[in-house]
């Protein structure tokens, strides 16, 4: 017996792997972001499951202090990178699709890296010998060589700063200015290493023009909220 399949329930659904397939296609353009989400994830849930005093020792081990720069830079500034200082790993995963995601489509998986690296690793030695500096005059303590400093932030700091390249005038001077105000404001806040590491990155980003200065593409935020409001109130007038 045939017959119209019109109100019944699921009837104009597409498959079932549809949505899965949309959800590969938008992963594999960004595969380095999810493959550095998937070891955060991993890794997030080591030091959740283990006791603190081992959290503690795992985390030391991949610190990048003074004490570590000196005796095994390579080893700590690769592996700092795949932990979580502070923040949850969903809050992570919402900043790397906001900035890591557009910003490895744009430049490319290669580009995308190496700003990343740069900002990392430049803002790491700027911070820490900041630090240094500090213990040299007694304004910090000789102990704070041995100070925990790890994590992603400052190579996502590095490509918030690059993705000003990707926005149009004359909204790429209104992110601009606001990148600035937020590490600036962050090191006026704190007045410690790590938002100078922030603030460095962020600027190591800016300066990375000559990476993306040559790559196709732009960003109008204007032009984007308007499609999305008339996606919105397509969809609304379906309903």
């Amino acid at each position: 017996m045939t017959g119209s399949t019109t109100g019944v329930p699921g009837a104009h659904r597409g498959p079932w792997w549809t949505p899965a397939r949309a959800v590969w296609r938008y992963v594999r353009r960004a595969p380095g972001t999810y493959i550095w989400l998937a070891i955060l994830l991993v890794t997030t849930q080591v030091i959740r499951h283990v006791d603190p005093a081992t959290a503690d020792r795992i985390l030391e081990r991949r610190s990048t202090n003074l004490h570590h720069l000196q005796v095994s830079p390579v080893r700590v500034l690769a592996t700092s990178a795949l932990w979580i200082a502070g923040g949850g790993w969903l809050g992570y995963f919402v900043l790397y699709n906001l900035f890591h995601v557009p910003a490895e489509r744009w430049l490319g998986t290669l580009r995308w890296l190496s700003v990343a690296v740069l900002a990392h690793v430049g803002a790491t030695y700027l911070s820490e010998g900041v630090l240094g500096w500090a213990i040299h005059r007694g304004i910090a303590a000789p102990k704070a060589v041995y100070t925990l400093d790890y994590g992603v932030s400052y190579a996502l700091a590095g490509v918030v700063g690059v993705l000003t390249y990707l926005i149009v005038r004359p909204w790429r001077y209104v992110y601009l200015v606001g990148v600035l105000a937020v590490y600036g404001y962050g090191v006026h806040q704190s007045r410690d290493y790590t938002s100078i590491g922030h603030l460095s990155a962020a600027l190591i980003g800016l300066a990375c023009y000559p990476i993306a200065r040559d790559r196709p593409g732009s960003f109008d935020p204007v032009a984007c909220v308007g499609a999305v409001g008339r996606r919105l109130r397509g969809w609304l007038r379906k309903r």
